[in-house]
């Protein structure tokens, strides 16, 4: 039999997504001692594991501007020096090992957060496992950067699942890349509400009839290598991200899509006629599951009011109502996308990231306090790694000063991120 081990650190960081990555870099940099716990070989999660193909969204984030920056300075031929939004999940992978590694922060790949070590209402750390046998990681702060708040939701913490009236959540999507894509005659939509006239028909009509549902839509990005173009037409509806049955049938739904895609591509595309596979996704792209309960709940007023909290954390995050079809393909009518009208940003509050009842933990990325609206923009990966910056801060601020994250002052979060 192999003995549990036992692990002390200021700052404990499940999930090494972009707002994992976050938090992790940004309370190592602050000076406290940090394990970040990740269940795959590889740092990223949806931005690289997940192959995705850009950062969508804004958000005034000094850490996603650094990693804008250094991504642009590693990607080859004519993006080289040019600050983009282009996503080389290799290049990202390496980047982001670098980048902790230069702040000293303790990687734990390979590794799953099995539950949560309490004490009453306070979380004290996580029972994590892999290959080496279980050990409990005790902190003096928890950051659950899931995306599903797997430990927040081990340790009791009140959520809702999914869409308030009905608990139905967004589908799930495996992001995949085709090769020889003709750019100079290549089609790109980028929106559901993009559209593309050939003289076969539109072409979003098209990928309605010729892609079997739930899928039946096409979006299409340019990447950094030439000829390759990666591909958000996956779709698989009724899916609890929270559930390993559900994601096992979600792999096999979206897997049996591809083919039908491709032959849609090459048929009806125009530079895609010599199109084919050339890799996907290993994490399943899970847009929406458990939505905490924090000291505010973050609503889509607030966002359509570009609302200023006075503990702000986050602030000019910008996307759109980006909520994707429930019940198939397209975008949900409940969404806005290039039509959405508030231009101007909006902030995310310090009481967003802290959990209404439990202490020592903070909630980080999609699963931060916010209704299935607010959740639809927040949830992006540029404002994520906001909500990540955020988390660390204040996680290093307490983690430091021994004391409750009820007393940790937005203003010095924001003095940690902004200077």
């Amino acid at each position: 039999m192999i003995e549990k081990r036992e692990l002390h650190t200021d700052v404990l960081v499940l999930g090494s997504g972009p707002s994992g990555f976050a938090a992790a870099y940004t309370a190592a940099k602050n000076g406290a001692s940090v394990i970040l716990v990740e269940q795959n070989g590889d740092v990223g999660g949806i931005s690289t594991s997940g192959l995705m193909s850009h950062w969508t969204g804004s958000c005034d984030s000094p850490l996603y501007y650094e990693l804008l920056k250094r991504s642009s300075e590693q990607n080859e031929g004519c993006f080289k020096n040019e600050i983009i939004s282009l996503i080389d999940p290799e290049k990202l992978k390496t980047l982001y090992l670098e980048m902790l590694c230069e702040v000293g922060c303790r990687l734990m790949l390979y590794t799953f957060a099995e539950d949560a070590i309490c004490d009453g209402d306070k979380v004290l750390g996580a029972t994590v496992i892999n290959k080496s046998g279980r050990a409990d990681i005790y902190a003096k702060i928890t950051v659950d950067a899931t995306g599903d708040g797997d430990i927040a939701a081990r340790a009791g913490a009140e959520f809702t699942l999914g869409r308030e009236s009905d608990n139905k959540m967004q589908p799930a999507t495996l992001m995949f890349k085709v090769g020889g894509v003709d750019y100079d005659r290549a089609v790109f939509l980028g929106s559901f509400e993009s559209t593309y006239d050939t003289p076969r028909g539109e072409l979003q009509a098209l990928a309605g009839e010729h892609i079997p549902y739930p899928a039946g839509h096409i979006l299409t990005y340019k990447s950094t290598l030439p000829g390759v173009v990666t591909c958000n037409m996956t779709n698989a509806i009724d899916i609890d991200g929270t559930s390993a049955e559900d994601l096992t049938r979600a792999t096999l739904t979206c897997r049996r899509q591809m083919d039908a895609i491709v032959k849609y591509l090459r048929k009806f595309v125009p530079g895609y006629e010599e199109c084919y596979v050339i890799s996907s996704a290993s994490l399943m792209g899970i847009r929406e599951t458990r939505h905490f309960k924090g000291k505010y709940v973050l609503n889509e007023q607030d966002i359509l009011e570009a609302r200023v909290f006075d503990d702000y954390v986050v602030k000019d995050a910008y996307f759109n109502f980006d909520v994707h079809n429930i019940t198939g393909a397209g975008l949900d009518k409940t969404g806005v996308q290039k039509h959405f009208k508030q231009d101007k940003g909006y902030t995310i509050p310090y009481r967003c990231l802290v959990p209404a009842v439990k202490e020592r933990l903070l909630l980080c990325g999609r699963n931060i306090s916010g209704t299935h609206m607010a959740h639809s923009n927040f949830r992006v990966m540029p404002i994520c790694v906001g909500i990540g910056e955020a988390a660390g801060a204040a996680a290093s601020i307490a983690a430091l000063k021994n004391c409750s994250l009820n007393d940790v002052d937005a203003k010095e979060i924001r003095a940690k991120i902004y200077g």
